[in-house]
């Protein structure tokens, strides 16, 4: 993310243009600097982040989230000029496909070729109800929207995939609402926030770029009960596929921040060079600010919109800069990732 995850300051240019996916100026300083900045990091994250920030369970990558944090975040946005107009309901197109966290198998019903996108630039995209972007209200220095996230098929119906680096930044972001299928100020499937988040401990003790996933489990505000209403019956869910190959035809989708829409572009994946961790790259400009998290879609039902996610856009430059962006590959580590957040046998 530019600017740091959209934090607010101004990103360094890199080689392939100006970096899109960055933590602040300032953390960027300390990260050079590590033996002069030690004792002033957490400060100055505390700052970026408006003092939004759990200590959770590093070790472990997981923070069970405060309730009453949740509601008063999405208390917090509710306030703004958002309106709840519900839309259609999407139960019965919950996408199939293995619980356990296995590879999807072949495609989905009805899905089509993806044709690379001419000019190969984001261009506006359809709004689909899984996918959506993730606010952090509460004066932080992020804009309204910071990064993208979509929900994915779970056993509980509540799970939703982003990068790492949208909601650990040497804490857990209290302050998170996802909501999906947002357009324009509306809200047609409400507000929805964590009551889980899960990272892999390597991404919270260095940040390895390897790992820039999440996954989040999410509720309805002020409900008590979790499973009381899923996200997933209301907005269906992507599938999710581990060790994908590099050249699939592929979607991705994502939120800018200086947008109340979102943006798509079509290319095929590829790899990045040997002695880089495990990456998968898509090439397409103008997928800014805001977009980290957004899923890297396969095998697309053009009836429901809904496909297969095989990456997301972080990792290698915590998503890349305005001509290409990254993903952390999907391997047997984000597969235990999956099933551990999805409450499954590891």
């Amino acid at each position: 993310m530019s600017t740091t995850e959209r934090d607010g300051g101004t990103p360094p240019p890199s080689a392939g243009g100006q970096r899109k996916r960055r933590r602040t100026t300032a953390l960027g300083l300390c990260a050079a600097l590590v033996l002069t900045c030690a004792g002033t990091v957490l400060a100055v994250r505390a700052v970026a982040h408006g003092g939004h920030l759990a200590a959770g369970d590093p070790a472990e990558g997981t923070y069970a989230a405060d309730a009453a944090e949740g509601d008063a975040a999405a208390d917090a946005l509710l306030s703004g000029p958002y309106t709840e107009r519900p839309g259609p309901a999407r139960a019965g197109v919950r996408a199939a496909g293995p619980r356990n966290g296995a590879a999807a198998a072949g495609k989905a019903p009805g899905a089509t070729g993806l044709p690379v996108s001419r000019p190969l630039r984001a261009a506006p995209a359809a709004v689909v109800p899984a996918v959506g972007p993730l606010f952090s209200p509460g004066g932080d220095g992020d804009a309204d929207h910071h990064c993208t996230a979509s929900v994915v098929h779970s056993a509980a119906g509540d799970l939703v995939v982003t990068a790492a680096h949208c909601v650990y930044d040497g804490g857990f972001r209290t302050n998170l609402v996802f909501a999906p299928g947002y357009h324009d100020g509306v809200l047609p499937y409400g507000v929805w926030v964590p009551y889980r988040i899960d990272v892999d401990p390597r991404w919270t003790d260095d940040r390895d770029d390897a790992h820039d996933v999440a996954f989040l489990r999410v509720r309805r505000p002020h409900h008590a009960a979790p499973g009381e209403r899923r996200v997933e019956d209301l907005t269906g869910a992507e599938r999710i596929r581990f060790a994908p190959p590099a050249g699939l035809p592929t979607r991705t989708v994502g939120y800018p921040d200086d947008r109340e829409s979102p943006v798509g572009c079509q290319n095929t994946t590829s790899g990045v060079p040997a002695g880089r961790p495990a990456q998968l790259r898509f090439d397409c400009a103008g997928l800014p600010n805001g977009t980290s998290g957004g899923p890297m879609l396969t095998d697309i039902d053009p009836a429901t919109g809904l496909g297969t996610v095989t990456g997301v856009i972080g990792g290698l430059d915590e998503g890349g800069d305005d001509e290409t962006s990254y993903s952390s590959w999907f391997g047997p580590g984000t597969a235990a990732l999956y099933r551990r957040a999805a409450g499954e046998r590891v």
